[in-house]
């Protein structure tokens, strides 16, 4: 029975070996392409929950600036020295900022 069953086995590969190799490599592809896009659009998702008055932020469009107030998905910044203020949707944020912008238009830019 034991040569059966590796005949049967062998038979089965030499059929299906093509099959098995390309079913494998889409779970490969899988695992490297859409995994880690998973991973980042979940750490974006929490930091753009995670905004609150008072962070200073980057816009997707390079707008630098400091929350003023939150409602539902509108973000309100305070931009520049005469803290004018912007409204945004909270999908425009493209991060939160750990330190300060060293160039403002008081300083000017060099």
């Amino acid at each position: 029975m034991g040569e059966q069953f590796g005949e049967t086995l062998t038979n089965f590969f030499a059929t299906n070996g093509s099959m098995i190799i390309i079913v494998v490599m889409m779970v490969v592809l899988f695992a490297v392409m859409i995994i880690p896009q998973r991973r980042k659009d979940k750490k974006i998702k929490d930091m753009l929950a995670a905004i609150k008055a008072g962070d200073r932020v980057r816009t997707i469009g390079g707008i630098y600036g400091t929350v003023t107030s939150i409602k539902d998905d509108i973000v309100t910044i305070s931009v520049g020295p005469d803290k004018v203020r912007l409204v945004f949707a909270r999908g425009a944020i493209a991060t939160v900022e750990d330190s300060p912008v060293e160039n403002t238009i008081e300083d000017g830019v060099k």
